[in-house]
């Protein structure tokens, strides 16, 4: 008897939850998966450079994102939007024309193993860099975007 009260409890949650599911993919995105145009690129210190950050950054920090199948489904999709929202607003290489300080920033984050997120690679996983692949990206970037000391240098 009451495992049988258990057994309707849970089919009672269960279609509670998928109905729950299925109301939030009525929720309206306001993010843009169109892609804008690109404004300009960086002068890469090398082709390796550039396809180190197209491998592992550009969905984040460019407008040449590619959004995964996932990504069209919440709750989802409300992170992945969040993520790449957040990664384009602090440096994005595909809008060249507006002021772009973070590359020494960028190198950091990636020497130190915090970019890309753990999530990303979890999800991504030929964005995981090795050693190797890492240490040359880091000095690639300094090399393309120069360090903050330079830019005050040059001005």
């Amino acid at each position: 008897m009451i495992k049988q009260q258990y057994r309707q409890y849970l089919k009672i949650v269960l279609a509670v939850l998928f109905a729950g599911f299925v109301a939030i993919q009525l929720i309206p995105s306001s993010f843009s998966r169109s892609s804008q145009p690109a404004s300009g690129e960086p002068k890469w210190d090398s082709p390796e450079t550039r396809a180190i950050f197209f491998k592992a950054c550009a969905d984040c920090h460019s407008n040449e994102t590619k959004f995964p199948w996932y990504a069209g489904v919440a709750p989802v999709s409300w992170l992945v939007e969040n993520d790449v929202g957040d990664g384009k607003k602090h440096f994005n290489i595909s809008e060249w024309d507006r002021s772009q300080r973070g590359g020494e920033k960028a190198a950091e984050e990636v020497r130190k193993g915090s970019m890309p997120i753990g999530l990303y690679l979890l999800m991504h996983p030929a964005a995981n860099l090795n050693a190797q692949e890492k240490k040359a990206f880091v000095q690639g970037l300094l090399k393309t975007f120069g360090t903050d000391e330079n830019k005050e240098e040059k001005e």
